[in-house]
């Protein structure tokens, strides 16, 4: 499947998850074989080829970076939201664009000096991306880009990424 036609099966419904929200949802693409393989191999294609692990945030992050740490041979380090994980390297709270939310990164995951991808499904207004990588920094790693399947443009996410490279499959 080619990755345009992938990428056209992304939903976008009103509303949700409070009113003037539009929401992205990717499970019409995921629910694709075929959809979700040109995903995953176009995602590979953006990853520095001297990445060391992949930091999934949670949930839709995990899908994505799980098969793409098997397709590439790449461990997967899962950033969590609270109270799910018995021993936590670090915790960050940040803002979303209709709210707050925390995040967590699990005890011996990440050595210090590791190059690491995040991956994740959808960057906004950059809160989770900025977060994921404020945890990252904390434990030594090194944040070498960020994917993503769609970017928001008018939300100016990449502008709270300063200095790591940001890799969008779709664009709006």
């Amino acid at each position: 499947m080619r990755l345009g036609d992938a990428l056209d099966l992304i939903a976008a419904v009103p509303d949700f998850p409070e009113p003037g929200v539009l929401f992205r949802d990717l499970s019409p693409l995921f629910g694709s074989a075929p959809a979700f393989a040109a995903v995953v191999d176009a995602l590979g294609d953006t990853l520095d080829p001297d990445v060391d692990l992949l930091a999934a945030v949670e949930a839709r992050g995990f899908l994505l970076a799980a098969a793409l740490g098997y397709a590439r041979g790449l461990g997967v380090a899962l950033v969590r939201k609270p109270g799910k994980l018995p021993s936590v390297a670090g915790r960050i709270d940040y803002e979303l664009e209709y709210g707050t939310e925390t995040l967590e990164l699990p005890s011996a995951t990440v050595r210090q000096g590791q190059r690491v991808a995040v991956i994740d499904d959808v960057l906004a207004t950059g809160g989770t991306a900025a977060a994921a990588r404020a945890l990252l920094d904390k434990v030594g790693a090194v944040v070498s880009g960020v994917s993503v399947v769609l970017e928001l443009d008018g939300l100016g996410g990449r502008a709270r990424l300063p200095g790591v490279p940001v890799h969008a499959l779709r664009t709006l």
